[in-house]
């Protein structure tokens, strides 16, 4: 009789059991891996009121961040300025461009001569009358030469005609002349004291000629260009230029609402590119408007260095600079803080008010006349601000509004 050990069922039943061990480990692991991941820290299963309890002790962990508010650091440190009224010159600034005031060319009145000696160069001051250049003169005085015999000439012969119109004369009564022989005579005379007066007229043409190998300046003034050198033949066009008497003129391009305002004689400050200052008066105020810019021309006269600059006019202003000029009316009271207090955000002006608590309210204000650096920079505060208001000073560009600052020192009261 067979075992049930060596029974053919028996392997079947051992490949079952085999599987179901399997099985089961797997199962066991599985529990085992989700019991872990359920105790880690942090994952800790909660009371029912963990939450409640959690929200109440909130509050505490975050008292200690409101209770140091008290203590926020300063957003900058500034220094203010306390506005109050000041008399301010009732001015407007413009710009424009520098020019001679006339400018004289000087040509050549003879032509075809060789150019011997250039005693000038562009820079140099002239004097009225003064020579600038010379031609050679060898032609121009052998014409003289034949002048002068053509007029000798013509003086022999009119000194025998005027003597046969005298022999005629005096024998017209007698009948030994008949009156066309004497009439010739007389028509004789009066042909070479013709003759004699040309001759003269052409030695007086030649030595012009020979005047005018010599160029001269036809005013003072400054020479501002020279198109001639030594052994170039003279022809048409100017040899140099010059500007008259040295003046130069600020040509202020003004808009039409402050055009009324000018008047001649009016004071002007105009500065040039390179920091100078001189002193300038209006002479006169175009008569039209650009329809494109709707501009005005007001030429200034610059009259010199401001009291005090070492520069000479000439030194300072070249005719060609863009300069920008003060016209100055008189003094009104006006109230005014510095320049770089006023910050300009979305096309507006502000600037910033410090309160009592060390905060800064940021002000809306109008802004009228501006005043240069050499006058203090200051502008004219037309409404937004009240006397006696501390205003940040310098640094207003890095601020908001309501941020707290610490104020080191006041600056001097406009």
């Amino acid at each position: 009789m067979t075992s049930f050990d060596e029974s053919p069922v028996m392997p079947f039943f051992r490949r079952m059991s085999l599987k179901f061990y399997a099985l089961a480990a797997v199962l066991l692991l599985a529990l085992a891996g989700a019991g872990f991941y359920a105790l880690r820290p942090g994952r800790s299963a909660q009371a029912p009121g963990a939450d409640v309890s959690r929200a109440a002790a909130a509050p505490v962990a975050d008292a200690p961040a409101r209770a140091g508010s008290g203590t926020a650091k300063a957003a900058l440190t500034v220094s203010t300025v306390l506005v109050k009224p000041v008399n301010l010159a009732q001015n407007f600034s413009a710009n424009g461009g520098v020019y001679a005031w006339q400018e004289a060319g000087v040509g050549a009145e003879v032509q075809g001569l060789r150019v011997n000696d250039v005693r000038v160069d562009v820079g140099q001051s002239v004097q009225r009358g003064q020579v600038l250049a010379t031609f050679a003169a060898d032609g121009v005085l052998a014409d003289i030469a034949v002048a002068r015999a053509g007029v000798a000439e013509a003086q022999a012969n009119a000194n025998e005609a005027q003597a046969n119109a005298d022999r005629a004369r005096s024998l017209q009564n007698t009948g030994a002349l008949s009156n066309q022989q004497i009439q010739q005579m007389l028509t004789l005379e009066q042909s070479a004291r013709a003759r004699l007066d040309s001759a003269k007229a052409a030695l007086d043409a030649q030595q012009v000629r020979l005047k005018h190998t010599q160029v001269v300046a036809p005013d003072s003034g400054t020479i501002v260009q020279r198109n001639v050198a030594v052994g170039a033949v003279a022809g048409a066009g100017d040899l140099f230029r010059l500007i008259r008497q040295g003046r130069l003129e600020w040509r202020a391009e003004v808009t039409s609402s402050e055009l009324a305002r000018v008047q001649p004689g009016a004071e002007v400050f105009v500065t040039a590119p390179g920091g100078a200052v001189a002193r300038a008066r209006v002479r006169m105020i175009g008569p039209t408007v650009d329809a494109q810019t709707r501009a005005g021309l007001v030429y200034v006269d610059l009259l010199g260095m401001r009291e005090g600059e070492k520069l000479t006019l000439g030194a300072a202003f070249k005719p060609g600079m863009f300069a920008k000029g003060d016209f100055v009316f008189g003094n009104s009271s006006a109230l005014t803080i510095p320049q770089q207090a006023v910050v300009v955000r979305d096309g507006f002006s502000y600037c910033f008010v410090v309160g009592t608590d060390g905060r800064v309210a940021q002000r809306k204000i109008s802004v009228g006349r501006r005043s240069s650096a050499q006058d203090g920079g200051v502008v004219e505060v037309l409404s937004g601000l009240e006397p006696g208001a501390q205003v940040v000073a310098g640094g207003a560009g890095f601020l908001n509004d309501g941020d707290l600052v610490k104020v080191v020192q006041a600056a001097a009261a406009l």
